[in-house]
């Protein structure tokens, strides 16, 4: 059975939960889908080598440059799997030294709490509480995982099919190229071919959807 808010053990595997408060919808705009990204991708470092601004304005002009040095700094987490829903995200993350998943979730989750609020004139907290996670034992829960986190978007009927959805990591386990990823050490836990991966996420649309209905009619 996964272990819910397990300790946070260096080279472990933890499904990450963070959700808006009170379901409020808080990315909007493909620009704040794309932040979030960019997000990810930046604080996964223990010390990046820039400001963030400074890393968005690089990423469009020396886009290889900034990942070739990014490549030999040290990591706070592997980033495994992601979704960025319109009100909640999913991640999987491998911390890799200690405290680095609770100072990356702090740094992204602050970040963007930050940006949203000026964009939008608010104050006060973004984010519904300290995030929740869970630790993933073996490489069969992990499968399961990446389907039910990829498949999040067509269960709440926002795209038909997962790779019509721009902002989870489906893509990635579908090409698994060489290029620079978000996730780059997923395939060690995933044992499948890329079109039998695909046949196992799109023969379980149905199902999930059926019990995101029951959940839905539970609670009402």
């Amino acid at each position: 059975m996964p272990i819910r808010n397990a300790p946070l053990v260096n080279h472990e595997i933890y499904h990450i939960y963070n959700k808006s408060i009170a379901g409020f919808k808080i990315f909007n705009t493909t620009t704040d889908y794309n932040r979030m990204l960019s997000e990810l991708d930046f604080y996964s470092l223990e010390n990046p080598p820039c400001k963030f601004s400074e890393y968005e304005n690089m990423k469009i002009i020396l886009p290889s440059d900034y990942f070739d040095i990014s490549d030999n700094l040290t990591k706070l987490v592997e980033i495994l799997a992601f979704c960025i829903m319109p009100t909640h995200i999913h991640l999987i993350l491998k911390q890799l030294i200690e405290g680095g998943i609770s100072e990356f979730m702090q740094k992204i989750l602050l970040s963007y709490s930050k940006y949203f609020n000026l964009k939008h004139n608010r104050k006060g907290p973004l984010w519904e509480s300290r995030f929740k996670n869970i630790l993933v034992n073996t490489d069969e829960q992990f499968l399961h995982l990446t389907r039910y986190i990829h498949l999040n978007p067509v269960t709440a009927h926002l795209v038909e099919k997962p790779e019509d959805w721009q902002y989870s990591s489906y893509a990635e386990y579908l090409t698994r190229t060489n290029h620079k990823n978000l996730c780059n050490d997923y395939s060690r836990h995933l044992n499948m071919n890329i079109a039998a991966y695909k046949k196992f996420v799109n023969d379980h649309i149905g199902y999930q959807r059926e019990l995101a209905q029951i959940k839905h009619l539970a609670l009402e």
